[in-house]
């Protein structure tokens, strides 16, 4: 299948059309792999799609530079010192007695030599399978999978094509080798021109009968020369590279190699992965298991910067007849961290290394139990694969069913010992999941005693299988493309301070200008915009920035040029904004008085139990509640309700209001959850509510949604902060009421915009329930799953069904936490577009309502009700509503995804643009540290009424604008 590049990748598209074919599962319960190339709802990425280049899949500089080539020097010091331990006979070598023996790469003739291999340059050509995967912070990164499932040579000679029967230039390939043996073995210059003269021969490896797609079916042309000829005497060899078995070396290598006359290039002992009898055996059952062997020597890693390494190893479950750990096994790995999108840990920290507390890997797999999860916990079994000690399959969690998983905790709970690896599924195109097979090239360094990488090493090749029956011998094959654009090459190498506000800060800026000028277009990037997406000093200006650029690099000439380049794609800003179309409704006292009102009578009002999980059923809980019905239904009614009462008394036709109702629905029984447990036994069902406000385009639709729940309070669940076990559901005021209030008061402002005209696509107003945990994202997921599922059905007031498919949704603006101004970093709120250019657009609207209501704001602020009014103030007692203040001027700072402050991950836009719908987050300049979410201070006390109306008047203009264009 090597032939069909992209086009059998998307083969079948679009496939998941129809009820039920695109469910989401809760990141929590299982973490998605990341969707390139194409997302359900979304286009095709013009980066990775090229169709001058069928078989090239692109990497991009800041993926080379900060994440391979890092990881891949930490892995290699690391695995040469555990190949150094091997060659001298020393157990830290990490390797389980028991994959030695009997392993053709390390046999006996080898092994008795341990300690006197004194030649020995450990030249490593080890094939890695890597991918990229998403974490729960929303980044998404190049992963440690391990050795190769295609064996250990196929990347290698792959590596000398650019597609299929495509060769690299003659003098490239032979480049290579003659750099390798240069510096790997000292050879000097003049003796590797001639590499057959110099004694290098190449010794192709014999067919293996158990994998048969490991063969390579033929070499580049460049390298026949030096094949090794049957006939040919050994003396004269010097270097001989070959990935066969040591043990079908012919005897004279094997003699000439032991004797130290004959240098094998790689180092044999660094092969032993492939032939590893039990993990040879578990592939017949788990697909891919010849990874595993490699990802067990090492610790798991999850730093933004470098590889990721997920964790695997072997535990010990005591039970009555378990003898106990084996150690032909190798260490244990009993324990776990668990991490969550919730958890207080900026996005540019190694969570693992301020995270102390420790589970076990059994608990983390399979626990329901209320202590064991906590607030932010769930079973992890579906993102993870297990097996026993006689290597047969227990689980393959992805793939697995639901009886699959019940029959792995059955046999945990029983005890013994079981091998596993957490696996964070590797990046999907279409229906198939990619890998990059891509050889690390190193050698030690006679002089530092150091693992060394050999720059412009060959690459490999990618692997696209089946995400379902992922099979190796059915492979679609692509190549890696390097990518070397100047603007991005210079970003990466000329800015390394890591001790900024944000590491690497004048990187990231470069790259948010660079790639945010390609997503909106040939026609240039306004500078009060590119001024927003900048990560500086809030007094510091656009040009103080660039003129400081090249000062801060560390070619300041090249600085210059890229500061040049970076200016000559701003343009100046028209002579005039566009117009408002809402700021005179909302920019009124009346508004912000009205948006008080409504918060306070979401959040201290009659609702109490408004998470979805109410009313729990535990001891600590019950004690504590008021009643023991789940509010969060009366709200929904209340919602409703409203939304009724506005569209009859605009008289607009056309103006539907509904709810989208489904079944929560998990791999794993939560029966302690009041509200899970109604689900299941059908007393209720979870919804979310929408309201559809009709423009001239009936087919395109903008929304604006928030989350109607709120969260369970840590100070009254947690023992530390004072809390007794209780989830109790927090009042909710900033969290998310500040966002419900905003969509409220929005709704007559934009029937008033569709009774003029002024509309040219529908908007929508959804209220997405269950974004909190337990529920996480509930409400969210399964709008984009009817979304792609082309199956959006609404739910009317006499229970007909108004079917809402044949619209296409345009963008989404998800609100949530907008009425709190940060302390320590005030008037500042971000802007955090998802991926894509769509995304990136809806940002430019929102930027533009944001510069339309700071230029107001002068006006505004000389009228008789606001002349000489100061800042405003929060209300002392939380209950008394704060005096009129002076408009403020907000900072809207657009955040992308890879902005370390973006905090989309943590919210519902998460899922939005996961799978392709484009969409924007309003949210206030979230402060992690703060007290005041998920907490008993979400109150009105802590809600900054100026702040909290100014944006939502901001979101309310954005939604408009966005709708009214053509």
């Amino acid at each position: 299948m090597e032939g069909l590049g992209w086009s059998a990748i998307l083969e079948g598209w679009p496939w998941f059309t129809g009820p039920g074919q695109y469910p989401i599962s809760a990141y929590s319960e299982f973490m998605p792999p990341p969707l390139l190339g194409r997302s359900p709802y979304g286009s095709a990425d013009p980066l990775l799609f090229q169709k001058e280049d069928p078989w090239g899949w692109p990497v991009t500089e800041y993926e080379e530079g900060f994440e391979l080539s890092p990881g891949l020097a930490m892995i290699a010091q690391s695995l040469l010192e555990k190949m150094m331990h091997l060659a001298n006979g020393r157990p830290a070598n990490g390797i389980p007695r028991a994959d030695i023996t009997d392993n053709p790469y390390w046999p006996e003739a080898l092994a008795g030599h341990v300690g006197s291999l004194n030649h020995e340059r450990f030249v490593l050509l080890i094939s890695l399978a890597l991918a990229r995967t998403q974490d729960d912070k929303g980044r998404v990164r190049w992963t440690l999978f391990g050795s190769s499932e295609q064996g250990p040579e196929r990347a290698f000679w792959n590596s000398f094509f650019t597609a299929p029967g495509r060769e690299l230039p003659a003098e490239q390939i032979l480049d290579f080798l003659r750099r390798l043996l240069k510096a790997a073995f000292d050879v000097p210059e003049a003796k590797v021109k001639d590499l057959r003269a110099l004694g290098l021969r190449i010794l192709p490896t014999k067919n293996d009968p158990h994998f048969p797609y490991w063969r390579v079916d033929s070499l580049p042309a460049t390298v026949r020369p030096l094949l090794l000829q049957s006939d040919e005497p050994i003396g004269d060899i010097r270097f001989m590279l070959t990935f066969r078995p040591f043990t079908d070396l012919p005897p004279a290598v094997q003699s000439a190699y032991l004797a130290g006359r004959l240098h094998l290039l790689p180092f044999p002992g660094s092969l032993i992965f492939w032939g590893m009898g039990r993990y040879r055996m578990l592939q017949q059952q788990l697909p891919l298991a010849m990874q595993i062997p490699l990802l067990h020597l090492f610790e798991r890693r999850e730093s933004p910067q470098g590889i990721r390494v997920p964790q695997s190893g072997w535990l010990h479950e005591g039970g009555l007849t378990d003898p106990g750990p084996d150690p032909s096994h190798g260490g244990l790995r009993n324990l776990f961290k668990r991490t969550h999108r919730w958890t207080r840990v900026l996005r540019h920290e190694d969570e693992l290394a301020v995270t102390s507390r420790e589970d076990k890997v059994a608990h983390v797999l399979f626990s329901t139990q209320p202590d064991d999860l906590g607030l932010y916990h769930k079973p992890m079994a579906r993102n993870a694969q297990l097996w026993s000690k006689d290597f047969q399959r227990l689980l393959d969690g992805r793939r697995g069913t639901r009886n699959d998983l019940i029959h792995a905790a059955a046999a945990l709970a029983a005890g013994g010992l079981f091998g596993y690896r957490f696996q964070y599924p590797p990046m999907l195109v279409g229906r198939h999941e990619i890998y990059w097979h891509r050889p690390m090239v190193a050698y030690l360094d006679a002089r530092t005693g150091q693992a060394s990488l050999l720059t412009d090493a060959p690459l490999g090749y990618l692997t696209a299988y089946d995400a379902e029956k992922p099979d190796p011998a059915e492979a679609i094959e692509l190549w890696p493309r390097l990518l070397r654009r100047e603007p991005h090459i210079a970003a990466a190498e000329l800015f390394t301070q890591q001790k900024t506000q944000t590491p690497y800060q004048d990187r990231v800026n470069v790259r948010k200008l660079l790639d945010s000028g390609l997503l909106l277009g040939d026609t240039g990037m306004r500078r009060s915009f590119a001024r927003a997406l900048l990560t500086v000093a809030n007094d510091e200006t656009l040009d103080q920035w660039l003129g400081a650029l090249p000062a801060r690099a560390s070619a300041p000439d090249r600085g210059r040029r890229l500061a040049a380049e970076l200016r000559a794609g701003l343009i100046e800003a028209p002579a005039s904004l566009p117009e408002s179309l809402t700021y005179h409704r909302s920019a009124r006292r009346s508004f912000e008085v009205n948006f008080w009102r409504t918060i306070a009578s979401l959040a201290e009002g009659v609702y109490l139990t408004t998470n979805n999980a109410d009313c729990v059923l535990d001891q600590a809980t019950q004690a504590h509640l008021v009643h023991h019905r789940r509010d969060l239904n009366i709200l929904g009614d209340h919602l409703l309700g409203h939304y009724r009462r506005l569209i009859n008394e605009a008289g607009l036709s056309g103006a539907l209001v509904g709810d989208l109702p489904f079944r929560w629905r998990t791999d794993f029984d939560f029966d302690w959850m009041g509200g899970w447990l109604h689900n299941q036994t059908g007393e209720t069902t979870e919804r979310d509510l929408i309201v559809v406000i009709p423009g001239r385009d009936r087919s395109q639709a903008v929304i604006m949604a928030d989350h109607y729940d709120t969260a369970y309070m840590e100070d009254r669940y947690e023992a530390d902060r004072g809390g007794d076990g209780a989830r109790l559901a927090a009042a909710g005021a900033d969290d998310n009421h500040s966002a419900t209030a905003t969509m409220m008061l929005g709704a007559p402002i934009f029937l008033e915009l569709s009774r003029d005209g002024q509309l040219a696509c529908d908007i929508w107003l959804v209220h997405l329930t269950g974004e909190e945990f337990p529920a996480d994202s509930l409400g969210s997921r399964h709008l984009c799953q009817v979304l792609v599922e082309d199956n959006l059905q609404m739910r009317l007031a006499d229970g007909a069904m108004h079917d809402l498919s044949s619209t296409r949704v345009r963008g989404v603006y998800v609100m949530d936490m907008i009425a709190h101004n940060n302390d320590d970093d005030r008037d500042v709120f971000q802007i955090s577009p998802g991926t894509g250019a769509q995304s990136m657009w809806l940002a430019y609207q929102a930027h533009l309502a944001n510069e339309i209501w700071n230029a107001s704001t002068a006006q505004w602020n000389r009228r008789g009700s606001r002349r000489d009014c100061g800042r405003g103030a929060r209300s002392a007692d939380g209950r008394t509503l704060p005096a009129i203040a002076r408009h403020l001027v907000l900072h809207g700072e657009v955040r992308p995804p890879y902005d370390p402050r973006s905090t989309l991950y943590n919210t519902d836009g998460q899922i939005f643009s996961d799978v392709g719908v484009p969409v924007a987050l309003f949210m206030e300049n979230y402060d992690i540290n703060r007290t005041g979410y998920h907490d008993s201070h979400d109150t009105m006390a802590n809600i900054d009424l100026d702040y909290g109306a100014a944006l939502a008047a901001m979101a309310i203009e954005s939604v408009a604008q966005a709708a009214a264009q053509p």
